[in-house]
Formats: C-alpha cells, structure tokens, sequence
C-alpha cells in the first residue's frame, strides 16, 4: 500500500507534464493546482480502499478534462429525439425565434423593465405582461411570478395564512419534485382541509366543510397522473357557483396552462386558463414552460382585488421573475394574440405535425444506418406533466433488434455515441432498441441531426464495432 502511495506524481510533477502544461495558457496557475490537487486527493482515498493506482497518463488526462468541464456552459444544446415533447430532464419547452430574440435584447444592455418611457418616472416590471394575460385569458388583473409553486405558494401565504383551504382528498397531490400540496399548505400558513375520498368527492363534500374560516376553494389538476375507472370529481362549475354562494374564492391550480384546445390534435381535453376565469374562480394559478411553451414561470390571473392583494405581500418580491424570462414570456404570449401559435410556439409545432411530415422526415433519418435501422410506427407524449396518459402517433426510426443480444448492443453503442457528438442527440430505448422520434425534433434541425447520424455511423464503423 506504502509503496502504491509514492508512486503518486508530485505537484510539481504534473504541473510540467505536457498536457497541463498546454492548460497553462487557458487557466490561472493557482486553479491548475486546486485540480491537480483535488485529483490527488482522490487517488489517494482510491489506493486507500484498494483499488489499483492510475498512470500519470489517466492523472494528467483526468485532470484536463476535469478542467474542460468546468470552463464549459451549461446547460448544453442538445437535441431531443425521445418523442416527449416537454422532457421535464431536457428543459421543458424549447423557446421560440422570437422569445430568444427578445431575451437578447432585454439581456444586453439596459431596458425599459420598471421605467415608464412616456412619463419618465418609475413604472412596473408587471404592466406589460399583465396587460398581455388580461386579453388573452379575460382576466381582471394578472401577475407573474418565477414557477408556479412559488405563484401557488404566494396566493396561499397572502389570502389563506392561518385560515382553511378546502381541497378534495383525491387532488391532495405530489406533483413532482417534491411539491405536495400539503407541504405547500403548511408552509404557507393555511390549514388543508381535505374533503370526499381518493375516487369521489361531490360538491356537497365542500359545502358541509365550509365555515366562517374558510379561506378558499382550492381545484389542483392532476397534471401527471390520471383516476381510472369508478370516479367522481366535483366540477369547476359547481365549485365555482359554491364559491359565489358563501363569497369564498375559488384557486384553481392549472398545472400546464394551456390556452389552445387540446381536442383539436386528438388529444384529451387539458383545463384551460380562459374557461377558468370565464367560470369566475378568484385565481388560476399554471406554469410558463409546459402547454404555454415560453420560459420557466409561475402565471397568476384572476380577480383584481385578489391579485393586487398578492402584488403587496413581501413574499411577491422574494418569487418576482426577471427581465429575461419577462421578455420571453411576453414574446411567446404575442403568437397567441395573433393567433399565430401553431406557427411560432415549438410546442404547438411539434403537436400539431402532421404524421406524413413525420413519416417523410423519419425515412429521411433511417437511410443513414443502412439496413441498420427501419421506421416503425409509434407514439409521441407530451410529458411535462401535461395531458398524463396523453399521445400521439408517430414514426419512429429503430434501430436494433429485440430478439438479439447484438442488436441490443448496437442500440446501446449508437444511443452512447450519439449522446457523446456535439451537440449531443438524445432518443430513448425500448426493448433493446434505439428509437428516435422526429417529433419532438423541429425541422430546421433536421440537417444537423443528419450529420450527427452520419458521424456515429461512420465512427462504429471504423472501429469495427458495427
């Protein structure tokens, strides 16, 4: 083990070791010394639970591209072939021309952000996006915040703190990522209320609940999991009338924030915003960065009594979004003003595709493997937690076998090194098979997924490995 221990290089030793020395012209001199020795530092506690010690080659090669990684962006641009359209692991929506255009300009240099260019004094960061909302959904009044468990979080802490929310048992929910309704409750302040059963709550199961400490009527939509069989949920329509009759607000937690009707591409009905507000709840809370297709955001819209009760709570500057993520939001709600959507919005885009485009552009992909590789058909889903169970048909290039072990390590290898090119290309196994889905692929990315194809198959190819 001693012995194992002074075969370690020295300091000094990598330092004049080719390799970090080409570091030396990118990277201060103290930095290349923290990783050389952090990287030290590990091999040592490697020896020491005995495994083998490494060459100064896998040292100094270690340390260089643990220096490479960190002077690196991230997140990195990839491109996303899984078929599921909002990859909670892939970023959600991808952003259109025009939100990216717009977030350039509000981040490189200054803006009109709380400054009111007609008077000259100091404005709102909230006006504009309000204004926008306020059309498009007939609300009174509107604010944004950074995500919707931050605009949850908020509308609870501000109008519910130590009173009662009435909630149905079967929406009591863990979202994802930890955000359950009850913890949200309790953090807030207010008292959940759980009313009916997991399978069954009816309007009455409200009604008996309510007392003169009842805060709200809260709706939470089950955005990533669905009740199948014996069910029975209380509707936003009754839920809303009950609401008017004992003058307790209604919250509805929309999740995704869809403002299209899902119908229309043969999908099931996803809540949208409008009938919310035209059904009178007191708020409607969803996200930015699922249906809606712009930056990460927590939207609230509803009654202007409640929303400006919510503008001056302490907690609104804590959960405010900045003038980035405003610009995007306001250059993706534009298209849905213009009724332009389907044209600008990458999400409506891939949803909307029509499934020839689709079969067209994946035979386009397949003829890169050779006989490697077939279209087959199959189905795209929206994820994102966004319409649970929710997909659409599709064509999928495969490649591999299921009934072969070679095939499955074909399928492995591709996936690995195209996972591995710049810019990394995602798809997803099945059964052993690589299937690549060019649905959630917009077009115009089409020739950059192709060079990527042609790379990984001309690189295994050398090596033997295809």
């Amino acid at each position: 083990m001693e012995n194992k221990f002074r075969s370690l290089p020295s300091v000094d030793k990598l330092l004049f070791d080719s390799r970090i020395k080409q570091l030396g012209d990118i990277y201060p001199h103290n930095l290349l010394v923290d990783l050389i020795r952090q990287r030290l530092d590990q091999e040592r506690a490697s020896i020491a639970r005995g495994a083998p010690s490494s060459t100064i080659d896998e040292i100094a090669e270690s340390i260089r591209a643990r220096a490479n990684a960190l002077s690196s962006p991230r997140p990195r641009y990839l491109i996303n072939a899984t078929g599921v359209i909002l990859h909670t692991n892939l970023g959600r929506a991808p952003l259109s021309k025009e939100a990216l255009a717009a977030m350039e300009v509000a981040s490189k240099g200054y803006c009109d952000l709380e400054f009111d260019l007609d008077s000259g004094t100091r404005g709102s960061r909230n006006t504009h996006v309000e204004q926008l909302l306020c059309q498009l959904t007939g609300a009174e009044a509107a604010l944004v915040v950074n995500n919707n468990a931050s605009a949850v979080l908020l509308g609870l802490t501000a109008l519910a703190k130590k009173k009662e929310v009435i909630v149905s048992r079967g929406q009591s929910v863990e979202i994802g990522g930890g955000f359950r309704i009850p913890e949200v409750m309790k953090q807030s302040g207010a008292k959940l209320v759980e009313v009916g059963t997991t399978n069954c709550t009816y309007i009455h199961d409200f009604e008996q609940a309510i007392t003169p400490r009842t805060a709200a009527l809260l709706r939470v939509h089950s955005s990533n999991f669905k009740i199948i069989g014996f069910s029975d949920m209380a509707p936003l329509e009754e839920l809303a009338a009950l609401g008017t009759k004992y003058q307790v607000p209604v919250f509805d937690d929309l999740g995704s924030g869809c403002l299209l009707d899902t119908t229309r591409f043969g999908l099931d009905p996803e809540p949208m915003v409008q009938k919310s507000v035209a059904l009178g709840v007191g708020l409607a809370f969803f996200s930015g960065d699922k249906l809606l297709g712009g930056p990460q955001a927590g939207i609230i819209v509803g009654k202007k009594q409640l929303v400006d009760k919510l503008k001056k709570h302490p907690l609104a500057r804590a959960v405010r979004t900045d003038k980035i993520r405003l610009a995007g939001l306001v250059a993706t709600l534009i298209p849905y003003l213009k009724d332009e959507a389907l044209k600008a919005i990458p999400v409506w885009r891939m949803i909307s595709m029509p499934l020839e485009d689709i079969e067209r552009r994946a035979k386009v992909w397949a003829r890169e493997f050779g006989d490697l590789a077939r279209v087959v058909e199959g189905e795209s889903m929206i994820g994102g937690g966004s319409l649970p169970g929710g997909t659409l048909p599709t064509r999928l290039v495969a490649i591999g076998k299921q009934s072969k072990a070679k095939q499955q390590s074909i399928a492995q290898k591709f996936a690995q090194k195209l996972r591995t090119q710049e810019p990394p290309l995602v798809g997803r196994i099945s059964e052993n098979v690589l299937l690549l889905d060019p649905r959630s692929v917009l077009p115009e990315e089409d020739q950059t997924v192709l060079q990527a194809l042609r790379s990984a198959v001309a690189d295994l190819r050398a090596k033997g490995e295809i």
